[in-house]
């Protein structure tokens, strides 16, 4: 079985293809960064809350259900993305 490879050229000088490098390059740092947000955030925030306070828990399940919405609108599978 042969390996699959790709090869991306990048024109350095132009800003479009700079900007298309440094999506490339900073990819795993995006998907390490949403990893972090989307499962350990929420925990933290929970552990500081009040327990008596349940507006505040349901303001944070709201904000995480459309963190997740977002995710899933752009079509990324974080487990995809992360070992």
């Amino acid at each position: 079985m042969t390996m699959a490879t790709a090869t991306l050229n990048f024109d350095l000088n132009d800003p479009d293809d700079n900007m298309a490098f440094m999506r490339a390059v900073k990819s795993t740092d995006m998907a390490l960064a949403l990893w972090e947000i989307a499962q350990n955030t929420k925990k933290s925030f929970q552990r500081e809350l009040d327990d008596s306070d349940d507006k505040s828990y349901e303001l944070l399940d709201k904000v995480y259900e459309r963190f997740w919405e977002i995710i899933q609108e752009r079509g990324l599978k974080l487990d995809d993305l992360i070992n």
